[in-house]
């Protein structure tokens, strides 16, 4: 017991601490580059923090239990929204760029329509895999590629069509940053591990059933990475690494995580869960996220996109909803 509660302080500390650690990172990269750090919360943030899903996605393909890897990537995607944003917003609220609301959630939103379409018929097959490693590249393609015109077009006094915040007010060598990055994101994953390893040994201790600690320590240990760094980038005011973090986890978990379990072993007959369940509460989500990301202000006569506190409470609420119900229907 008192290791568990030790590991449970510890991994605590290092979850906050390597969090910050890796935002500075991640914010010393965009600025070198003079990339947007929304770009770069969806690329390197956001796949960082979801390489778990994907380690466990193929280890699930290669021993022939898939269905392990649907599960975990929607289940993902419903905390990063529900939750992870959720709790970020009660913090502090949310300020999405027009970016996110023109380009970058409707592709979010495209993404999750064709995955609807491909498991429709119940089945992900090896070309149902494909076609989202091809749409996942195609995104990210076309992600880098209109960030370069921006840059250039930024460049060249066109004006910032990106609304890019990146110009920094000091510089970090891209060196210091790169090993922040890769420090931060080992240590974020190592220490949510650790942190959840003490709270089911401190739970199972205490009597707490395995079914209530799955939906609630391990659920939410799972999303402990994208969770930490999206309230350490929303503390320093880099909302769009927060945000950006979600939509690029999404993406990486519905495309990739998919994507490369259904090419390693292709699912013949997917739990009606995911049908019934799992994909319409994701698909809602995505779709609430966009519609309360809806103009809620107007400041100085520009557009303000994004959610407060309200939103917020909202997005947790649903969440804890969505812990109930399957509390209810799984006993």
């Amino acid at each position: 017991m008192i290791l568990s509660i030790a590991a449970i302080v510890v991994g605590l500390v290092l979850l906050v601490w390597s969090a910050d650690r890796f935002v500075d990172g991640a914010v010393g990269v965009a600025q070198f580059f003079g990339m947007s750090t929304f770009l770069i919360g969806m690329v390197i943030v956001g796949f960082g923090t979801s390489a778990p899903e994907m380690v466990v996605s193929i280890l699930s393909a290669m021993n022939n239990s898939p269905q392990l890897a649907l599960g975990n990537a929607y289940g993902s995607n419903i905390a990063n929204i529900a939750l992870i944003l959720g709790a970020t917003a009660l913090i502090t609220p949310l300020v999405v760029k027009k970016q996110a609301m023109t380009r970058d959630i409707p592709i979010l939103i495209l993404t999750t329509i064709l995955t609807v379409l491909l498991l429709k018929d119940g089945n992900v097959s090896f070309a149902d895999g494909m076609a989202l490693l091809i749409a996942f590249v195609v995104i990210m393609t076309f992600n880098i590629l209109s960030e370069w015109k921006a840059k250039q077009k930024r460049k060249s006094g066109g004006g910032d069509t990106l609304d890019s915040d990146t110009e920094p007010a000091e510089k970090v060598s891209i060196g210091k940053s790169i090993l922040l990055l890769i420090v931060g994101l080992a240590l974020l994953i190592a220490s949510s591990r650790m942190l959840v390893w003490g709270a089911i040994n401190v739970a199972q201790a205490l009597g707490v059933s395995d079914l209530l600690i799955g939906l609630t320590i391990v659920a939410v240990g799972t999303s402990l990475p994208e969770l930490a760094s999206s309230i350490a980038a929303a503390r320093r005011g880099e909302n769009d690494l927060a945000v950006g973090n979600i939509i690029g986890s999404n993406i990486f978990n519905t495309l990739t995580v998919v994507g490369l379990a259904a090419v390693i072993a292709p699912i013949k007959a997917m739990d009606p869960e995911v049908l019934s369940r799992d994909l319409p509460i994701m698909s809602a989500l995505t779709l609430l996220l966009f519609l309360i990301c809806i103009p809620f202000r107007k400041k100085g006569g520009k557009r303000s996109y994004g959610f407060g506190r309200i939103g917020g409470a909202l997005f947790l609420s649903l969440y804890i909803a969505y812990l109930v119900f399957l509390g209810v229907t799984t006993v």
